[in-house]
């Protein structure tokens, strides 16, 4: 039952990232016509609730499908299994959540 809680909330979790990436995709290529420098981005990012959002929510959907994926390639590649799996699977996104919540705060706070 497990797995098939964490491949649904993967799958969700895809189905989150893909209008985030191709939104983020499209502010790249917009800031990189426009000649945008680091610095004029994070001039328009920083104070702004709405990146902090978009970002934050972009943030938890990559670490939640990142660390299942993780999960299944090292049950697969390395044969690790129960307590150990899960406290990989479970410091994998805490980690990836820290660093990109951490990210997403330096750019626009």
């Amino acid at each position: 039952m497990l797995d098939l809680r964490l491949y649904m909330a993967q799958r969700l979790s895809a189905m989150v990232m893909i209008p985030l990436t191709l939104g983020h995709i499209a502010v790249m290529i917009y800031a990189i016509q426009d000649g945008l420098s680091a610095a004029e981005i994070l001039g328009r990012t920083q104070g702004s609730v709405i990146w902090f959002v978009f970002y934050a929510v972009f943030v938890l959907a990559v670490s939640l499908h990142a660390s299942i994926g993780l999960r299944v390639i090292v049950h697969e590649t390395l044969g690790l299994k129960g307590l150990a799996l899960e406290v990989f699977m479970w410091l994998t996104g805490l980690l990836l959540l820290g660093t990109g919540l951490r990210a997403v705060l330096a750019v626009t706070l």
